[in-house]
């Protein structure tokens, strides 16, 4: 792409990730099939078969094994101490949420407890040095506001315990979670290269990166075990993981980038990285803030389990399970890549492809329901000529 953009670098980091994802998952699930550690088959669960969890520790493992490779490669040492701690704060905040999550997946915590877990991983990543510190605000001409540490910390902690929610809500089909966070992790990796880039190799872009990377390549490593059929699923630790290297990807992105210096562009490239945040995690999300609305308008607790997620309601339509999780790649992908878009692309060119594909998404997602009138009208007629003297 040009001066200052470490293309075939990050590249190897992703491959790495995902190389030692793939093996790691392996053993994984060799040990926990030997030890007799499955998952039982829940009331809300799609699955009919026991599946062994803890996929997270193997995802956890490549990342580790990518952020080592990257640290030793010179052409990313700009993303690491003593430049910067980020990285630092992002492996000790993840092998935190991955220890929560492991004893979740082992012995099914409470609700608070895990939440109190998660309140502690993301205080963490934002004290050791990754936190939101410039906050754009799209008032007037804009404004960006610097933040002080203790609300630099709260914004951080709030954000990073939504997002881990919102994966970890998600998480109920084979390879849903792992490919939202590929597509997720793929859309801010676009973002941080469009930035260094744009910016010479500005050394604020390269922990987004490399993390963005690692995130891509442990979800990729991961998903040829977990696809439909899933021969493991990676549980909490892997859910929350992802949760939280999104965040920290997130925050690295948009939380110390002056806004300003993308000068006269128009209002939605300019704020082009607080939107891929938002398009990035916009379905875990939505899918998030309905099951909380739906079980509060039922009097039960936000944190109960229902089968009236997106994905439930996708395989009600009438999608198979594989379909249903590449509709949803779909609709992620056409909202966090839409975006982007208008940070690489002429603002006409990404809002014609983007309202495009959004079209096809819809009809896509349809497609259940005309099969379904199609199949009614064969019968009705076939019934009709059954019924003939």
């Amino acid at each position: 792409m040009g001066a200052g953009v470490p293309l075939r670098e990050l590249g190897l980091v992703l491959l790495v990730a995902a190389a030692i994802t793939y093996l790691a998952t392996g053993i994984i699930r060799s040990i926990m099939v030997r030890s007799g550690r499955v998952a039982e088959i829940r009331q809300r669960d799609v699955h009919t078969q026991p599946t062994p969890r803890l996929g997270g520790v193997a995802m956890f493992s490549g990342f580790l094994a990518a952020v080592f490779l990257a640290a030793q490669l010179p052409a990313l040492t700009r993303g690491f101490m003593p430049v910067t701690p980020e990285m630092n704060a992002v492996i000790w905040a993840a092998f935190a949420i991955v220890v929560v999550g492991v004893l979740d997946d082992l012995y099914e915590l409470d609700a608070i407890t895990k939440l109190i877990g998660q309140l502690l991983s993301a205080i963490l990543l934002s004290v050791l040095g990754l936190s939101w510190t410039l906050l754009y605000l799209p008032v007037g001409d804009g404004t960006t506001v610097v933040l002080d540490q203790v609300l630099s910390t709260i914004v951080t902690t709030v954000f990073t315990v939504a997002l881990v929610n919102a994966i970890n809500f998600v998480d109920g089909l084979d390879g849903l979670a792992a490919g939202l966070g590929m597509i997720a992790g793929g859309a801010i990796l676009v973002f941080s290269l469009t930035v260094l880039h744009d910016q010479g190799g500005a050394v604020s872009a390269y922990p987004p990166a490399i993390i963005a990377a690692g995130l891509v390549g442990i979800c990729l490593g991961f998903l040829p075990h977990n696809f439909e059929p899933s021969r493991i699923f990676m549980g909490d630790s892997g859910s929350m993981l992802i949760g939280l290297l999104l965040a920290a990807a997130s925050t690295s992105a948009s939380g110390k980038i002056n806004m300003s210096l993308y000068g006269a562009a128009d209002l939605v490239a300019l704020m082009s990285p607080v939107i891929v945040v938002i398009a990035a995690i916009f379905v875990p999300v939505l899918d998030l803030v309905l099951a909380v609305v739906r079980r509060l308008s039922r009097g039960t607790s936000p944190f109960s389990a229902d089968k009236m997620h997106l994905h439930h309601r996708l395989l009600s339509l009438g999608h198979t399970h594989r379909r249903t999780v590449l509709v949803l790649y779909l609709w992620v992908s056409v909202v966090a890549f839409g975006a982007v878009s208008f940070s690489v692309v002429p603002a006409r060119v990404a809002l014609a492809t983007t309202i495009i594909a959004l079209i096809v998404a819809f009809v896509v997602t349809l497609i259940p329901l005309r099969a379904g009138k199609l199949g009614r009208r064969d019968t009705g007629t076939h019934v009709v000529v059954r019924q003939d003297p």
